[in-house]
């Protein structure tokens, strides 16, 4: 019967491999839990990066020739979120106490621990390039959804990010394509608005957070600059570990 459901998949050449329900379990965990660890490895040789200068992007295409290790999944930014990698590590560690071999697993803690510091990064960051001070200042964020082409906010870095720049004091505003009214219902103490160029509008700092290609087509340099009525600065999630102090007219 499972055969004929996937018939298609099999005749295309997907492997077919018969096993255990123990070994099926853990394969899937295993495997979420893999593209987590390379997620946070690459964000926090970023880190690194961060402080010794050296290009983290640069450094990231060098691991990738390597196949051993490939580049997909190296790419150094907020981290993953979503419903099933935050979800399935946390599950795996728990999975791994109850059999009595949680020590096997104390490397997930650190991905997860890596995962949330890079979040907190961009907080700090934010704050440096508002002068320390985000009481009052008028933050946009572009992107809600926790990666593009999607509506999904579970676990999403953008929004958690949103989310303390509020507490902290910042007055918020978060554009995105698909996900407005699921931000909405989760976090109604931030700002909407549907139009990206219309979110930028009298903003201090703008944090470029999901990597939609609809914000990435924008030229800041023109569209975004005529909508705000005094300098703008600006942060690519993706750049985080190369940015520095930035100026009027950074670009994206």
């Amino acid at each position: 019967m499972l055969r004929q459901c996937f018939d298609k998949i099999i005749e295309s050449g997907t492997p077919t491999i018969v096993t255990d329900w123990a070994t099926a379990e853990l394969a899937k965990a295993s495997a979420n839990a893999f593209l987590a660890t390379k997620i946070s490895f690459i964000n926090a040789i970023a880190e690194v990066c961060e402080a010794s200068g050296a290009e983290v992007g640069q450094l990231a295409d060098i691991l990738g020739h390597d196949a051993r290790i490939g580049r997909r999944g190296m790419r150094p930014g907020l981290g993953f979120g979503g419903g099933c990698l935050p979800k399935d590590i946390r599950g795996f560690m728990a999975r791994a106490g109850d059999l009595g071999v949680d020590q096997a697993l104390t490397i997930l803690r650190e991905v997860d621990a890596i995962n949330n510091r890079r979040r907190e990064r961009m907080v700090d960051l934010a704050r440096e390039q508002l002068d320390g001070n985000l009481m009052g200042k008028q933050i946009t964020v572009w992107g809600a959804a926790f990666k593009p082409n999607t509506d999904d906010i579970r676990g999403s870095p953008a929004l958690a990010v949103a989310q303390k720049l509020h507490e902290l004091g910042g007055e918020v505003t978060v554009t995105d394509p698909q996900t407005l009214d699921n931000a909405r219902t989760a976090h109604p103490d931030l700002d909407y608005v549907d139009d990206p160029i219309a979110a930028v509008q009298d903003a201090d700092l703008l944090l470029h957070l999901t990597e939609w290609p609809q914000f990435s087509h924008i030229d800041p340099q023109t569209s975004m600059m005529e909508s705000s009525p005094k300098p703008i600065r600006a942060v690519e999630e993706a750049r985080v570990p190369e940015v520095r102090a930035t100026t009027a007219s950074t670009t994206l």
